[in-house]
């Protein structure tokens, strides 16, 4: 494979097509239009289907219904979007049927503007629709980790027949970076066993998520609850960076947890013990790993571009065991590496309440 200056948008759809995408249908919006308007070329010239629906609303139907044919399907889109796509995010669920959504969040809420943010967390790994599921979430933090995970969403969709989300933000589809682009592979040769895709010969195969009995929709819910339960223990990823010697934890995930790194390197430059924990899923969130880390440091350290959403799921792990401490930004304002370490000396130098947060865009 060959290094390539790729653009986030662009390496994701082409990452997409060469890991065995059949069928795209989308909507463009900014900040993730470029993956559109690309795949409205390659999937042409590859003999596959793409469609630019009239909406988002569309556009989900039709990849739930193509899912539901057993194809290689996904979409992309940004907040506004996601938000629109949310009833057939649940109907997919509902009917456990593989689909890959990559999400470049933008600010909100509303339509906001069209700067990076993290700010669809809650949205993305508390359900993404109505009803009791979650979506696997999937959260790169190069363009190189974000063409690896899109192999990774497909090969997970369709193990646990379930929807994964690929939780970018605008930076990431908009930036530049060298990264390898997998070869080409195959299509798939078979159809899965429950597609529908005729039944010449079988019985016929019924992909639903309407079940009017309350026994029979019951019965559907633990099924899923116990799938979810199997992805809640085998799939919890995450990247560590520094944390063998730590006193001070960051846990940062995709653009934040990038520039956490920075902030990090300089804070071993002063003497500061401090590790990061990135999260690259945020779905199922690796809990075990930082339940282990927290007994090892004095305090931690949340870093988003949010109000502090992932901050929850931190002090749920945490229990108060050690003081947490949140920095945010929002609006599509980065958090800095020099506000970063300010925080780390902060956290590292005072004995804190645990679970006092600072002021999204401020210091305490």
């Amino acid at each position: 494979m060959v290094r390539q200056l790729l653009k986030g948008n662009v390496a994701f759809a082409e990452a997409a097509l060469r890991y065995g995408l059949e069928a795209y249908f989308g909507y463009p919006i900014t900040p993730q239009s470029e993956a559109l308007e690309h795949l409205a070329g390659r999937m042409v010239q590859e003999d596959r289907v793409f469609l630019q629906a009239e909406s988002e609303v569309a556009a989900i139907n039709m990849v739930y219904g193509a899912a539901s044919a057993g194809v290689r399907v996904m979409t992309s889109t940004s907040g506004p979007g996601l938000a629109l796509m949310a009833e057939g995010l649940s109907y997919i669920a509902g009917s456990e049927v593989p689909v890959v959504v990559v999400n470049m969040m933008r600010g909100g809420p509303g339509l906001g503007n069209i700067q990076p943010s993290q700010a669809d967390y809650f949205f993305m790994t508390k359900t993404a629709g109505h009803g009791d599921f979650h979506p696997i979430v999937l959260a790169p933090a190069s363009i190189q980790e974000l063409i690896d995970m899109v192999g990774l969403a497909f090969e997970l969709a369709e193990t646990y027949r379930t929807l994964v989300i690929i939780a970018g933000d605008g930076s990431l589809g908009q930036m530049m970076e060298p990264a390898e682009l997998p070869p080409m592979q195959p299509l798939r040769s078979a159809d899965p066993a429950w597609a529908v895709r005729g039944a010449a010969g079988r019985d016929p195969n019924v992909v639903t998520s309407l079940f009017l009995g309350a026994e029979k929709l019951e019965a559907l819910n633990l099924r899923l609850q116990a799938k979810l339960m199997n992805i809640r223990r085998r799939e919890p990823r995450a990247v560590e960076v520094a944390t063998e010697d730590a006193d001070v934890l960051l846990v940062a995930y995709g653009t934040a947890g990038r520039i956490c790194v920075s902030a990090l390197r300089e804070a071993r430059r002063h003497g500061l013990r401090v590790g990061l924990l990135r999260p690259q899923t945020l779905w199922p969130y690796p809990e075990g790993r930082l339940s282990e880390l927290t007994g090892r440091v004095s305090g931690v350290l949340v870093v988003e571009m949010s109000a502090g959403q992932m901050l929850e799921d931190v002090q749920r792990v945490v229990q108060g065991r050690v003081p947490v401490r949140f920095y945010g930004r929002m609006g599509g304002v980065f958090p800095m590496a020099d506000e970063i370490l300010h925080e780390i000396e902060l956290l590292a130098g005072e004995a804190l309440p645990a679970e006092q947060p600072a002021l999204p865009g401020g210091r305490q």
